[in-house]
Formats: C-alpha cells, structure tokens, sequence
C-alpha cells in the first residue's frame, strides 16, 4: 500500500515522478502528491484527493519543475484521504513522504503539541516531519543527523524518503518493515517503494535492510545500517522487461494478468521439475531426505489470496507425502501462542513478500525454532530475505490489485512442493510422481483452452450482475478455489459472495438459497463428485440458480445447471488450477459489466504492508 518514488540529478524530475507514481497505482491508493526543488532552491508541493488524474491536472494547471523531487501515493490509515492529509508534508525546512505507520505517533503529537507546534493534518506522518525539524532547530548538523534523532524516537513501520530546503541536492532514504529500494543511474539517483516505479531508468537496484538510512546524490549514494555505520548492500540486477507492465492492448490490467497465466504457470514450472525421473528439483528451500523425514508437521502463515493458495497446499502435501499440515492466517498466527519446534517447518506465501502480518508471522516462527521458507513473487523482498529458503513464483510484476497470475503461480509452488515432500520421504512412488509432473506441465495448454470462449462468462455477467449476493461451493481442493471465487468477486465487484465447503451448506447457507440467488457450485469429476453433486441437488431443489464449474462432457451436471462452464479434464491433484480461471473470469465479467474499478477496487491496497 501506498507507493514513494524519489528523484536526484541533473535533469528536470517531474515527468519522471508523476511517470513512476503511475506504475505504483497498483499499490492502491487514494489520493497523491509531489515535491520538487526548483533551480532557485525552493521546494513547491503540489497535492490532491483521489486519482493521480486529480494530481495531473492541479499540476498542469500551476506546473514547476527541477531535478530534486519525490512523489507519493497514499492509502488512507491515520486521517481521511483529503488533500491536507496526503503527502508529501512540510514542517520548516522539512519534507517527508512515509509508507508505513508510527504506532506511538499520538503520545509523539502530543508532546510536540506541548513545545507550541501546530498540525496541519490527521496523519501519522506529520509527527516525523516535525521531529525531524525539531532536531534541526536543535543543534543536529545534518539532514542524516536529525532524521536519525527523530527515527530513536519512532516505533513502528516505515518507509522514508526527506528532502531539506536548506540542501535540495540531496534526499534522505530511511526504512524498517516496510519495502525500499534504491539505484544509481548516470548522473543521478532513484528511490522507490518497489522496483517497477523506475524499472524504465534502471535495472540495477539495491535493496535497503531494516534499520538502513541512505543519502542520495546525484553523483554518490552512501548506506549506513541500524547502528549508523557505514556499510555496502549488494546490487541486483531485476530482468522484467518494463513492457510486462503495459496493458499491451486488454481492457484491464487484470484481464491481461489472467490471460499471461499460462505462461506464467510455464515459467514457475520450467528447470524444476522432470517427467522422465519424475523428481522436483528445488533446491533454493535447503530441503533433503533426513530433514524432511524429522519433520512433525509443516504450518503455512498467508493472508487473503495467498491463504487460500495455503490451503490448497494442505489437501495436496497430505495426500502425496503424508505430512500433518496446519494453514494459519497470519493475522490470527502473531497474536497467539502457537506450538512450533525445530521439527516444524513454517511456510510463508506472500505475493509481494512484505505483507506485515506474514512477515511478523515468519519472525515468530523463526524465534521459536521452526525451519522457515517462502513462497513469493519479489526477489530480494524482506520475507525472502529472512527465511531460510525461498520458491519464487516467476509471475512477473502483478499491477491488478485483485490476484490472479500470481496465485495461480503460488498454486503451481505448492503442487511443486508436495510432489518434492513426497519423493524426499518416499511416500509418493516414481511412477505417480511422474504422472502429477506430466499433469502439472500439461496445465497451461487446459488454461489457453478455457481462456478461447468467454462468451458463457459474458452471458452470466448479463444474467446475475445486478445479484446482491452470491455463494460458493466447493469440496476438498475445490472449497479454497470456492472461497477465492467470492473473494475476487467481492473485491472488484463488490458484490456480497461467500466461499463455503459445500458439505457445510445444510449446516446454515441452505437458508438463504431461493430463486434470487446464484450458487456457484465447483464440481469437476474428482474423488468427491458424488457428494458434490447431490449439493447441487439440493440448491436445485430449492430454487437457486446454478452456475456449475465442471468436467467438459459431463451433461448430468449440465443438464441440472442453469449454466454449465465446462474444464478441461485432469487428475484431482491439479484441478484448482484450472477451476480458479473460471471463478476468475466470472468475477472479472461481472464487475466489467457493472463498470466498477477493476484494477483498482475501492479501499483495497496491493501490498498489505500494515496490520
């Protein structure tokens, strides 16, 4: 949430912030700003409520320009997303832009309030521009300097980016538990919330650390750690082609996402697994033999989407290689006192590899013995950098907020991952390993399949789009796939949906079942399609209105639908991946169709970076 993109050189910044802050909206956000330094050394702000179009055009209407900037987008926390609440904000000589949030920024405010300093806005932020300030009034001889007195008194998240009237030559970086990178270019230097706000400048990035601060000029750029000294981080070369983040011709961000998965799925998948021996070769996560036969049990920590990618790896893990497998929300994992040892080994899934409750979730696990490692899509993100071991997902920068490739992706990890399990502890034969690998590499041409016909998904989305309300039904690994129906559907349609195992629907949802709502039931032919299907019976019976997800050629099923989505067949082990197109499909249709936002849902952040 939330995105920074920061500018020192030689040549006028502003097209190049407002350029980068563009290729950050996929962070969501609510309303934006942007800081330059003129030639004359005065800094000029200009802010606004709502989409960068609302900035552009308060821009275009007082342009100013210069060659030391910063810009932010801002999803609101602390303070409404009004004008005087976003960033950048300037206290004396001081501008800050800040992802994150202060914890103690109340008990800060307060006492600032005390000394006779006044507050122009509701934001946590605020408070670090005048401790920063407030240093500088008092003695701290440097920018550096100020901003390290004023961050000894901050606790919790943030991602920093200051600039000082008194040296507009330069810009000060800072960040702890919340996402930062850096880069030098010919004659001038980035700072960014993530990579793709400069990938068009540079490919060359580093990655600060917790506790970093880093000061940027045009012509040199020096890091100190947590502890002030000065120190060297590496430099990592991203090989994303800047394109992958155009629309490249589809309506939407998202449709483009959901159309790029076969491929992506292919390049999860590619040098990792052999048909021939049937093996899965991963050895970025440190996995042997004796390891995973000490092993006691596997806990996943996610959140949202990458949950119910968590889940899914439950049905899969324990039926190929027979290990215990608990899927744990994050959120609820951190504040709890869960049971970990060193026979445990804790998996995160995170898209972006920052989200705040999965990280602190993975820390927890790490102190209290756990083997730790991770799913997730950014190299070199702090999830990555922190576990023992790491599955990267290959699905390129994800702009739509609502996750498609990327979960889709996560999936093909986790299939990855069991079938590894299940050889290194001999549970899973040769033979059927290499039947669940020819399966997993046969995926992308089901999804190019499904993906040739969305006449049914235009026809549902004319059908049912003015519903209130929607339920899902799923059964083993179709119930997380049921749930992540509803969920895409709420969050870009903002239709009321609810993902419910299907054997569950008598024990309450059957109550709400009649003539005016759709049930999206999941029901290929799998090992509980009997049971499924006299789910199906029963909303019949009741009046709903069936939309049914399951195997081409079954004319049961189709015959008792009110409309029938037919998939490709496959084993029961790689079913989600192709079930999931088609609940994404029906939600990106809908949502079309009632012309919400759907790259950018109302209230909703791509990286979840806060509690």
């Amino acid at each position: 949430m939330c995105g920074i993109v920061g500018f020192v050189g030689n040549t006028p910044c502003s097209s190049l912030l407002l350029d980068g802050l563009r290729r950050l909206e996929y962070r969501g956000y609510d309303s934006a700003g942007i800081a330059i330094a003129d030639d004359t050394g005065q800094v000029r702000i200009c802010r606004a409520e709502g989409k960068l179009t609302r900035l552009e055009e308060a821009f275009r209407a007082e342009p100013f320009d210069g060659t030391v900037g910063l810009g932010h987008t801002r999803w609101a926390t602390h303070g409404r997303p009004t004008e005087s609440n976003a960033h950048p904000h300037r206290v004396g000589r001081v501008i800050v832009a800040h992802n994150g949030i202060i914890e103690n920024y109340l008990e800060l405010k307060e006492a600032l309030q005390r000394q006779g300093r006044h507050f122009s806005s509701e934001t946590d932020t605020e408070v670090v521009a005048h401790l920063i300030d407030e240093a500088l009034a008092t003695g701290a001889d440097s920018l550096k300097e100020a901003t390290w007195r004023a961050l000894d008194r901050i606790e919790g998240s943030y991602a920093l980016v200051v600039m000082e009237t008194e040296n507009p030559d330069e810009l000060l970086v800072a960040r702890h538990a919340s996402p930062m990178v850096i880069a030098h270019g010919d004659g001038c230097a980035f700072a960014a919330s993530d990579v793709p706000a400069v990938l068009s400048h540079t490919r060359d990035f580093v990655f600060l650390e917790d506790g970093d601060t880093a000061l940027l000029r045009a012509d040199e750029i020096s890091i100190f750690d947590a502890d002030h000294r000065p120190v060297d981080r590496p430099i990592k070369r991203i090989s994303w082609d800047p394109i992958s983040a155009e629309k490249q011709g589809y309506k939407h961000f998202m449709l483009k996402e959901i159309y790029e998965q076969p491929a992506r799925i292919v390049d999860t998948l590619r040098g990792r697994v052999s048909v021939d021996r049937g093996e899965v070769h991963l050895p970025e996560l440190g996995l042997d033999a004796d390891t995973v036969a000490a092993l006691d049990k596997i806990v996943f920590v996610a959140c949202g989407t990458s949950y119910f990618a968590a889940q899914i790896g439950k049905y899969l893990i324990e039926e190929v290689a027979r290990v215990p497998v608990e899927t744990e929300l994050a959120s609820e994992f951190r504040y709890r006192n869960p049971i970990l040892s060193e026979n445990t080994l804790a998996i995160a899934i995170s898209q972006s590899g920052e989200t705040a409750d999965t990280l602190a979730a993975i820390r927890e696990a790490k102190e209290r013995g756990a083997r730790t490692v991770c799913i997730c899509n950014v190299i070199e993100s702090t999830i990555a950098r922190e576990s023992d071991g790491v599955l990267y997902t290959h699905a390129g920068p994800e702009i739509g907020v609502a996750s498609t490739k990327a979960f889709t992706t996560q999936v093909a990890a986790v299939s990855m991952l069991a079938l590894l399990l299940g050889r290194l502890n001999g549970r899973l034969e040769s033979d059927r390993a290499q039947e669940l690998i020819e399966a997993l590499r046969e995926i992308p041409a089901h999804m190019e399949t499904l993906l040739q016909d969305v006449d049914v998904y235009e026809r549902i989305a004319r059908q049912y789009s003015q519903a209130t309300s929607f339920l899902y039904l799923g059964r083993g690994n179709q119930f997380p796939i049921a749930a992540e129906g509803a969920l895409k559907l709420k969050e870009i349609s903002y239709i009321h949906a609810e993902g419910y195992a299907a054997g569950e629907m008598k024990h309450g949802p059957i109550a709400l079942i009649d003539r005016e709502l759709p049930v999206v039931v999941l029901c290929p032919k799998n090992a509980v399609y009997e049971k499924t299907f006299s789910n199906v019976e029963e909303v019949k019976a009741r009046g709903g209105r069936i939309i049914a997800i399951g195997t081409d050629g079954d004319h049961r099923l189709q015959n008792l639908a009110d409309v029938m989505i037919p998939l490709p067949d496959a084993p029961d082990f790689v079913q989600p991946l192709l079930s999931v197109v088609a609940v994404q499909l029906i939600a990106y249709y809908i949502a079309d169709f009632k012309g919400t936002d759907v790259d950018q849902p109302r209230n909703l952040a791509k990286s979840v970076t806060v509690e």
